[in-house]
């Protein structure tokens, strides 16, 4: 993290087989991958709760290796955001946020992505925002363009909520910001998770961070980019440039 800036920058994920030999050194065993991504990045964003909610257990352990400046950033289950589209969240919610709170002073933000091609429903947003404690950061990554609208921003302002923006398939998001931070996710300038981005888009990216750290805002940025490991070198890259 730039401690200055506070400006947070990792990889969503880290556990990757195909990091072997490209982020993580050949002769390294799986079991201490983690604690070399620790030396290098202060910040991580756990996605595979999306599919399944990691056990307490192993979110503990995760805590006690990361340094105490490190932070999570989570992502919600995939049972709120697309079985259920955030209709009566009340159950699963609770069960997520009672897990996630194990991560304790080093809890992020939890990010819940909605899925493509689910028109924009400002009544199912606005009572789902209002089931959210206040103790936490939220962040919204509306996969669907019918979303990209000031109801929406207004909506998500009224919460101190933030508009992930975001760069998918060659699709860029608004770069609108609702909240206190900003929160930026990277999926891959190619085809999704594919592709490494060059030293000028970074720096475009170095220019925004400038802007808004400069305006008050905290900021996250997490890298998709799995393949080839390339989601930690740009991360790496970055994180030189600030």
């Amino acid at each position: 993290m730039n401690q200055k800036k506070k400006i947070h920058i990792g990889t969503s994920g880290w556990n990757y087989n195909h990091w072997k030999g490209t982020f993580y050194p050949d002769e390294m065993p799986k079991n201490e991958w983690f604690e070399y991504y620790c030396e290098i990045f202060h910040s991580v964003e756990i996605n595979n709760s999306f599919y399944q909610l990691p056990n307490k257990g192993a979110l503990q352990d995760w805590k006690d290796v990361a340094p105490d400046d490190f932070v999570f950033a989570v992502k919600a289950s995939r049972y709120i955001t697309h079985m259920k589209k955030l209709n009566d969240p009340r159950e699963p919610l609770d069960n997520f946020l009672d897990r996630v709170k194990t991560l304790d002073k080093k809890l992020g933000p939890i990010l819940f992505q909605l899925p493509p091609h689910w028109n924009v429903n400002i009544e199912r947003l606005e009572s789902f925002l209002e089931l959210l404690p206040d103790r936490d950061k939220y962040v919204f990554e509306f996969r669907d363009e019918s979303w990209w609208i000031d109801d929406v921003y207004e909506c998500l302002r009224k919460h101190n909520a933030a508009f992930c923006i975001y760069e998918l398939e060659k699709k860029i998001s608004p770069r609108e910001i609702t909240a206190d931070f900003v929160y930026v996710r990277l999926h891959g300038p190619g085809a999704k998770y594919e592709g490494k981005y060059d030293k000028e888009t970074l720096a475009g990216w170095r220019g925004a961070f400038e802007a808004w750290s400069d305006s008050g805002k905290e900021i996250y940025m997490y890298f998709d980019n799995d393949q080839d490991g390339y989601a930690a070198q740009n991360a790496r890259e970055l994180q030189e440039m600030l």
